[in-house]
Parts: structure tokens; sequence; C-alpha cells
């Protein structure tokens, strides 16, 4: 694996950081003042203003391969820096999740007409989505547990269920949920599941109230909706009958990458305040940055910062050579060691920052609370851990003794 960034990756992510300066970190205060006087799940349109420069600047759906010309791994630098400000910066360069993994999946399985229906208008920042897998009643780290039914009735299907932390679902913006149900319980295990588009405005689809995160509400929300007897075309179906499972699965390669970055993005910010903080803030008589538990806070933080991006850089290379089962057990580790890490060094910037910290003067309380939130988006590190420990009892070894 060569380590230097091609050429196109160095170009775009400097270009990143240009829109970084110039608008993104510029533009959160006045997100804030809008969401703050308008309402939590307002649009603030300044939003649409960073898209149409994202644009201009080329910036624009370079989380898909295929549109932008980019691999996973030149793609990924590009990532990292939007992680500065993840609240707006994915957004603004339309590579938001869940968007991105559900333009993904259309792009991968939905017919012509739904790609027209729906990936279009996702494509062009017209409308978002929401993946709706998650429920309340059953451990949806196994997918296999999901309990909503889809049920064929003549040319339609009737939906039924519960369904919670569907992220985008506060926003009207939000047109389509892609929902997974089982069209046949009877089926063998990974085949009774089935993904069907539900527009927003379907009768029976019930948002029921909006979830926060370690009491942080986000623009375009995590609720919990009911489907009651939605009533859908067969068409509406995403692949083949029992296609649910697998699509899940595709769906959750690259988007852990698109994850892991940003987790390294945000330590990276909490680390470039934790230093910042230490060369002015004097205590007992001298600065932060001259007490040795302090530099020991931020060697370690270097160290696991560094240690993860190399990391989540095979992973992106492997998904780009031998495809996402080639890089299964990388995939699971960075989901683990991604949030974990990111988790450390907010929380290590936070002791620097004292009572400061907690408070909304900063965004670390807010980073902390997201990069905790990712051990468990995509199922909690436990089940990945699970995973990489039963590959590793299986991995032959040149000698032991």
């Amino acid at each position: 694996m060569d380590f230097e960034l091609s050429p196109k990756a160095q170009e775009l992510s400097a270009a990143m950081w240009d829109f970084m300066r110039d608008e993104i970190f510029p533009a959160e205060p006045v997100y804030a003042a809008y969401l703050a006087e308008r309402g939590e799940h307002e649009h603030p349109p300044v939003i649409e203003d960073l898209k149409t420069s994202a644009r201009r600047r080329g910036l624009w759906n370079l989380f898909l391969p295929e549109l932008s010309g980019l691999s996973n791994l030149e793609y990924a630098p590009v990532a990292e820096i939007s992680g500065w400000s993840p609240t707006i910066a994915p957004e603004a360069i339309n590579c938001q999740a869940p968007d991105s993994g559900n333009m993904e999946t259309l792009h991968l399985f939905a017919t012509a007409e739904q790609k027209r229906q729906w990936l279009e208008p996702l494509l062009a920042g017209e409308i978002r989505s929401a993946f709706a897998m998650t429920e309340p009643d059953v451990a949806s780290s196994d997918a296999t547990n999901i309990t909503t039914q889809i049920v064929r009735d003549g040319d339609d299907y009737l939906i039924n269920g519960r369904k919670w932390w569907i992220s985008g679902a506060a926003d009207e913006r939000c047109q389509v949920f892609i929902t997974m149900g089982k069209t046949d319980p009877t089926a063998e295990t990974h085949r009774q599941q089935s993904m069907i588009l539900v527009p927003r405005d379907a009768p029976g689809l019930v948002i029921e109230r909006h979830l926060p995160i370690f009491g942080y509400q986000d623009q375009h929300g995590h609720s919990e909706i009911v489907y009651r007897d939605v009533r859908v075309p067969a068409s509406n179906r995403l692949a083949g009958e029992g296609d649910g499972f697998m699509i899940a699965q595709a769906r959750l390669g690259p988007g852990r990458v698109h994850h892991a970055m940003r987790a390294i993005g945000m330590a990276e910010r909490a680390m470039a305040l934790m230093v910042d903080r230490a060369k002015y803030r004097v205590a007992f008589g001298k600065r932060l940055a001259d007490q040795g538990v302090v530099r020991d806070l931020i060697a370690r933080s270097r160290i696991d910062i560094d240690q993860v991006r190399l990391l989540v850089y095979k992973t992106a290379w492997l998904i780009d050579t031998y495809g996402a089962k080639g890089a299964r057990i990388e995939i699971a580790a960075i989901k683990v060691a991604a949030p974990t890490m990111a988790t450390q060094v907010i929380d290590r910037a936070i002791e620097v920052f004292g009572g400061q910290g907690v408070s909304d003067d900063t965004p670390l309380a807010y980073l902390y609370a997201w990069a905790r939130a990712l051990r468990i988006v995509d199922g909690p590190d436990a089940v990945h851990r699970e995973s990489i420990a039963r590959q590793e009892l299986r991995r032959e070894r040149p000698y032991v003794g």
C-alpha cells in the first residue's frame, strides 16, 4: 500500500480545507442561531448557500466512485476534513449520512424508474431520505430479528411495524424511507427480509417522536415511526423478495469508512482545541502545555489518531482492491476503533478545558455525544468485536509455541 495520497486526493483535500475555512466554520454560528430562533428541526438557509458553493468548487457527491471518479482511499481524507464540522460540512457537499448510504443503495439496486424518482433528486441535493431498519422491541444489531411485516396484497404491499432511531425523519425534506421488513418469516433466516421504498406522505406512516442524543436534537432528527397498514405499490420493492439482508450488508462497507474518517476529523478538531487551550491556559504557575500530565494527554491522542487513520486507510485500500468482502474484518475493526478513539481524544480535550469543556461554549460536548453514539450506530462495538474474534479463532498461524 502506498501511503501517499494521489494528486487528485491532495487537490480535493486542499479545496475542502479552503471551503472549511472560508465558509463552513463561519457558517456554524449562523446555523445554530437560526435553529435557536426558528426551531431545532427547521432547515437553515445557509446550508443551501453552502451547497451551491460546494458545487462550484467541485466538492459534490464525492462519496460515490461512479460519479466522482474517486476511489474510497482518495475520498477518505475529504471525509475526515468534513468531520471537523460534522453537522454542516457533510451535508454541504452532499455526502451526509444516511443519504450517502441510501444513494449507494439506490445506485446498486434501484430500477430505472426508482432512480428517476428518488436517486436523481437525492444526488441533486433537492430532497433527503431515511433508512428504516432499527426497531425498539428487538435487538436490531442482528437484522434478522426485525419484526416489521411487509405482506403482499395483489399489486401492493401492506406494511405494519415500528421503527426507531430513524435518522433524517424530522426534516420535512426527508421524502422517502428505505424500509426493511419481513416478507416471508418461514424462509431461510437471511432470506426472510425485503426492502421497500415508502414515500413520506404514504397514509398510515406516522412519525411519533424525535429522540435526542445525550439531550441534543439534531436538525434532521432521529425519530420513532410507526407503519399502520401502509400500502405501497409492489414496484417500490428494491431488488427481489428476500434480498433485504443482502442489501443491508452491501450498504455498510464504504459507509463505515466514511463514518470512521469523520470520527477522525472530530478527534482532530478536539486535538486542535486541546493544544490551543494548553498553550495559553495557566494553572499552578505555568502553562498547561508545560504540565507533564497534559503533555501526556496530547501525546497519547496523537498516537491514537494516527494509528486509527492508518487502519482506515488500509480498509479503504482493501475495499478498492478486493471489494467489501475482502475487507470484512477491517470494516468491523474500524467501526470499533474510530469512534472509541474519538471518544477518548475528545474526553481528554474536555479534561484540559475543565468546566468549559462540558458546556456549549466549545463544540467538545456535542462532539463527545456524537462520538459515543457512533459506538452504537450500525451495530454496537460488542457485535463487531465478536465478529473479529470469530475470524481470529479460525485463522491459521505460521507458528505456535
